[in-house]
C-alpha cells in the first residue's frame, strides 16, 4: 500500500503512527496492497474551507474524506482492485480540542480519526443508527487490534451510539 502524507500544518504530528494505523485499517478491510491513499494534515482554516465547500457546514471539523475510485472492502479471498482510495484530511488542532474534552491523548484521537477516514473512503457512513453501529464497531475493533499489536490500548474509540463530536 502506498500512503502519501502531506503535512501542511503541525509538523509535530506523529505521521508514522497515522500511516501505521491507516495501513492496518486497509489490511483489515482487505484493500489491495497496491491501493493508494493520501493523508493531509491541515490547519483549522484549511479544513474550514473544505467543510464549507463540500458539506455546506460552517466552521472547522476534525476529519474529512474524499473518495476517488470508490473502492469497497474486499474479502480475504478477494481483495479490492488496485486503485486510488482517496484523501483523508485531518486537523490536529480540532482533534486536540476533542481529545482534551474527551479525556484521552491527542495521538489516540488522531488514530481514531484516521481509521474513521479510511472507513468513509470504503463507503461506510453513520447517518443512520444501523450504519453508525456498523461503522463505529468496525472502527473500534480495527483500532483496538492495531493498538494490541503495539501493546497499547485506548479509550478513544467510541462505542456505537456514543458518536460524540466526531463527524
Amino acid at each position: 500500500m502506498t500512503v502519501e502524507v502531506l503535512v501542511e500544518d503541525d509538523p509535530r504530528c506523529e505521521v508514522e503512527e497515522l500511516v501505521a494505523a491507516a495501513e492496518h485499517a486497509l489490511r483489515a478491510m482487505h484493500v489491495h496492497p497496491q491501493a493508494e491513499l493520501c493523508l493531509r494534515i491541515v490547519d483549522p482554516a484549511a479544513i474550514e474551507v473544505l467543510h464549507e465547500e463540500w458539506m455546506d457546514l460552517a466552521g472547522p471539523t476534525d476529519v474529512m474524506s474524499f473518495p476517488m475510485d470508490e473502492l469497497r472492502p474486499g474479502t480475504p479471498e478477494r481483495p479490492t482492485e488496485p486503485g486510488v482510495l482517496g484523501d483523508i484530511v485531518l486537523c490536529p488542532a480540532v482533534a486536540a480540542q476533542q481529545a482534551e474534552r474527551l479525556g484521552h491523548p491527542v495521538l489516540d484521537e488522531m488514530l481514531v480519526l484516521t481509521v474513521h477516514g479510511v472507513l468513509h473512503l470504503l463507503g461506510y457512513d453513520h447517518a443512520e443508527p444501523d450504519e453508525e453501529r456498523e461503522m463505529f464497531t468496525l472502527q473500534r475493533d480495527i483500532l483496538a487490534d492495531h493498538l494490541a499489536t503495539l501493546g497499547r490500548t485506548t479509550t478513544a474509540a467510541p462505542a456505537p451510539g456514543s458518536r460524540g463530536a466526531r463527524g
